[in-house]
């Protein structure tokens, strides 16, 4: 209990509407034992020993292939006037590890470490849902991102819920070929690459545990004598899931790839998208190596105080891996936020945290690198890229004099799905004062996708009485349905229109006139959603 003085509960009673109450090891895989370029699992096989050589020619998917993108995109890419972008022969270019020279990597302590022992930062990309966007997975692409982008990791999201999802309605034997091509490519250009079982809206990720044990079962017996693949056994759980069901779920993936992989990396999502890392770090998984947790941050959305529960993570001895990033908000739309981009960057560097951004594509949504015009599919050039890409660019490269190209960037990342005032501005408040706390409710930001609207809100509480309070509860109700998309700092339910927050275990005392920040929450709804009193 913090503070001096009587503990009460605090309450806010607002005509039912708002209350607060009760306040490795292997050798390097490289040759590929045929020179056919079919993608088939026998294609893409190397040995312990072979050094790669005289790479075959790079090749875009088939352009006749079934796709489900959502925004149209060509197979081949397009002539422009613009150059190709290259890493400029000025800028620094930071030794990063690769296969080649690294090795089979292994976790010691909280670090990532080399074939020697030598602490080593992966840094890359990640693609977006790989039956969305496929035509990305081509080598030429892959070759770009690891030559001008200075880049030795590349994420291949394969969803599992979503349309077409390998465990729902999509083509499973498209979606495994699209990995067999992407790990192919990848060691090609000598990279490292992870193989991400991409849940989201199945929010356990027990809900398809047999079809994970059978995915990983398969990739595993393939890429167990590989030095580069790591396998990523639950994207984001969320919904409520706790700790405890994603550790059961974990222990018995873990366990399936242990039978053919004996000490490939595995690394394991933590609850609520990714971000209660504490949780993990309270609870490890025990009996298995090279076991890393994932935490993933939206640099808009995700401030000071999950760096601060990052670094205590650490701390206590959690090998965490960033495997995805934004520099926007958590709806990967929304403004861009330069300074907590760089505040994040900057605390992974001290840290030697390993970090991969999302996403390669062209969605026209803030998180793609790519502008929604663009349609080529490799030989990028500056002007082809998104606010977020010419960033993530300069920061890959090491280039520090020029970020982006000006304000108009990244103003027009944030709103360029709003359509004439349709969604709420950014500068609504509500404050609702009642008893012995004040709650200010902001919308910090809000845009359309997809057609649906969403809206970003932080709230700050403020303890106007003269005693303490030890927790809080908090109801608020909109004009209309919501759906959840991303919370923090707090306990988030939704009961059709009406939204339940209660503190977590460290933000639940409010000493009598202070106040508490950080908290919030994104929610989905109709275009001119709004709390009410």
């Amino acid at each position: 209990m913090r503070g001096r003085g009587i503990v009460t509960a605090c309450v806010i009673m607002l005509a039912g509407v708002l209350a607060l109450q009760g306040c490795g090891r292997k050798t390097p895989a490289g040759t590929t034992e045929e020179t056919s370029r079919e993608l088939t699992m026998e294609s893409v096989k190397t040995t312990k020993t072979e050094e790669i050589s005289d790479l075959p020619e790079a090749k875009t998917t088939d352009a006749s292939a079934p796709s489900s993108s959502p925004t149209e995109h060509g197979d081949n890419p397009t002539e422009e006037s613009n150059t190709e972008l290259h890493r400029e022969q000025d800028s620094p270019k930071a030794e990063l590890a690769t296969p080649r020279a690294a090795g089979a990597l292994h976790v010691e302590g909280t670090r990532l470490v080399d074939d020697n022992g030598n602490p080593i930062q992966l840094r890359g990309l990640s693609t977006h849902g790989l039956a969305w966007f496929p035509d990305y997975i081509n080598e030429e692409c892959f070759r770009q991102f690891r030559e001008d982008w200075n880049v030795n990791v590349i994420r291949l999201a394969m969803y599992t819920a979503e349309g077409g999802g390998y465990c729902t309605d999509g083509n499973r034997e498209r979606l495994k070929t699209l990995i067999q091509s992407g790990v192919e490519y990848a060691t090609n250009q000598d990279m490292y690459v992870i193989i991400d079982w991409h849940t989201l809206s199945d929010n356990n990720p027990n809900t398809y545990l047999e079809e994970s044990k059978d995915f990983f079962d398969e990739v595993s017996k393939e890429y167990k004598d590989y030095n580069n693949v790591i396998y990523e056994i639950c994207n984001e759980p969320n919904g409520g899931t706790s700790w405890s069901d994603v550790k059961s779920y974990a222990v018995k993936v873990i366990e399936t790839i242990r039978a053919n992989d004996d000490d490939g990396i595995i690394l394991v999502g933590t609850p609520n998208w990714s971000q209660y890392v504490d949780q993990a770090a309270a609870d490890p998984i025990t009996g298995y190596d090279n076991i890393m947790y994932t935490l993933h941050f939206y640099a808009a959305t995700h401030t000071d105080w999950l760096r601060e529960g990052m670094k205590s993570a650490i701390v206590a001895g959690l090998p965490i891996f960033v495997s995805e990033f934004g520099i926007c908000d958590a709806s990967g739309n929304g403004a861009i936020d330069e300074y907590q981009a760089e505040q994040w960057i900057n605390v992974l560097d001290d840290y030697g945290v390993s970090y991969v951004a999302w996403n390669i594509s062209n969605k026209n949504e803030t998180s793609a690198i790519f502008n929604s015009s663009c349609k080529k599919v490799s030989g990028f050039s500056e002007s082809d890229l998104s606010a977020s890409g010419k960033w993530l660019y300069h920061m890959l490269i090491g280039k520090e004099d020029v970020i982006l190209d000006g304000k108009e960037d990244v103003e027009s990342a944030g709103n360029e799905k709003k359509q004439d005032g349709d969604v709420a501005s950014n500068d609504l408040t509500a404050e609702l004062n009642r008893e012995s706390l004040s709650v200010k409710v902001q919308v910090k930001n809000s845009w359309e996708s997809e057609g649906k609207a969403f809206y970003q809100y932080d709230l700050t509480i403020e303890n106007t009485s003269g005693s303490n309070c030890d927790s809080w509860e908090i109801d608020l109700l909109f004009n209309g349905d919501i759906a959840l998309s991303d919370g923090w700092n707090g306990e988030y339910s939704v009961d059709g229109s009406a939204l339940h927050i209660t503190c977590k275990d460290y933000n639940g005392n409010i000493d009598a006139g202070e106040s508490i920040k950080d908290i919030g929450f994104i929610v989905s709804g109709k275009k001119d959603l709004k709390v009410v009193e």
